[in-house]
């Protein structure tokens, strides 16, 4: 059981990050490669990428097991900054005490029962060379198993942003909380969740950065020893949109985008899209343009086959946000004239 401990200050320094943190999603994709679980999410995409890795990936699999610890070093406090080249940057200027605490760690860690390999030990040593293997060895299986389906991971993470936003509007904090539900279950002021060990982890008084992350599965993720000067981070799975795999774009298969911008001519859909830049569900759509709830239904089906439209379940509610193309497509070209939206 996972148990995290709030005080008055820490409610009032919950924080959702921006967008999907580079170095987790590596951590967590890694190993939702490796396990054959959550298939209905993640077996198409095991499927596509499996075939791309080789030696070069040795390294990341001897540093992060299918199950257990992994070196906390792999996913530091990014500062806000959540770009790739930055991120690795950050993880190859670790300290080298850390990195020999995190390995040792690691190292008797009932996950591995082997010896760590001579690269992991050469890490230990905070080596150039080394450094330099582990850089290479990020930068390869991001731009083989990610780079190709960042554009939806991105769109996803903001549908969920979209949500946890909604939620602090008609609730504040503890709504946002009670959000999580069921991953995360609200009793203030401790928040639980299931997790493979016992774990307590108090804020004291530093917040909590929620980090959502399309690859985390069932159960959040948080470091192992949290620096005492630093935000803690808890990471949350998300919902997956079924077929993700294969959206337009992404693999090289699938639709062509330029068939589904093709269904997109006429101004109720170009309203629709319009509108749902800060996240709108089906009803509100329907009351601000003007149409029926079915109407809506058929339009926006019609966007999310296109790629230029997300839609996640919460409750009784469908609530859908543009994605990067959709954002692409208003600013790139003319606004069209759209269906004058209700008062």
């Amino acid at each position: 059981m996972l148990r995290v401990h709030f005080t008055a200050d820490d409610i009032a320094h919950v924080r959702v990050a921006a967008a999907p943190d580079p170095l987790w999603e590596i951590v967590n994709s890694f190993q939702a490669l490796i396990r054959e679980e959550n298939a209905l999410a993640f077996g198409e995409w095991r499927r596509i990428v499996r075939p791309r890795l080789g030696p070069a990936d040795g390294l990341l699999a001897a540093l992060l097991p299918p199950r257990g610890y992994f070196p906390d070093f792999l996913t530091p406090d990014l500062g806000g900054s959540l770009g790739l080249e930055s991120a690795v940057d950050t993880v190859l200027g670790t300290p080298r005490a850390d990195l020999r605490g995190d390995l040792a760690t690691l190292a008797a860690s009932p996950a591995r029962p082997r010896p760590l390999p001579a690269e992991v030990r050469a890490l230990a040593e905070g080596t150039l060379e080394a450094l330099q293997r582990l850089g290479a060895a990020l930068h390869g299986y991001h731009r083989r198993a990610l780079a190709a389906f960042w554009p939806h991971i991105r769109a996803q993470v903001d549908a969920d942003r979209a949500v946890r936003t909604r939620a602090v509007l008609g609730g504040g904090t503890d709504g946002l909380l009670a959000s999580l539900r069921p991953v995360l279950r609200w009793h203030p002021p401790v928040l639980e969740a299931d997790y493979p060990v016992d774990h307590e982890l108090r804020l004291d008084g530093r917040g909590l950065l929620l980090q959502p992350s399309f690859f985390c599965s069932r159960q959040p993720v948080t470091l192992a020893v949290p620096l005492p000067d630093r935000t803690p981070v808890l990471v949350y799975p998300i919902q997956h949109t079924l077929g993700w795999a294969l959206v337009p774009g992404a693999t090289g298969r699938g639709s062509e985008p330029g068939a589904g911008l093709g269904a997109l001519l006429g101004r109720t859909r170009a309203a629709i899209l319009q509108d749902v830049v800060t996240g709108r569900t089906t009803g509100e759509l329907a009351e601000r343009i003007g149409i029926s709830g079915a109407a809506v239904s058929q339009h926006t089906a019609v966007l999310r086959q296109a790629g230029l439209l997300l839609s996640v379940r919460r409750g009784k509610h469908v609530l859908h946000t543009i994605t990067p193309a959709g954002l692409v497509l208003l600013e790139g070209a003319p606004r069209p004239p759209h269906t004058p939206l209700a008062p």
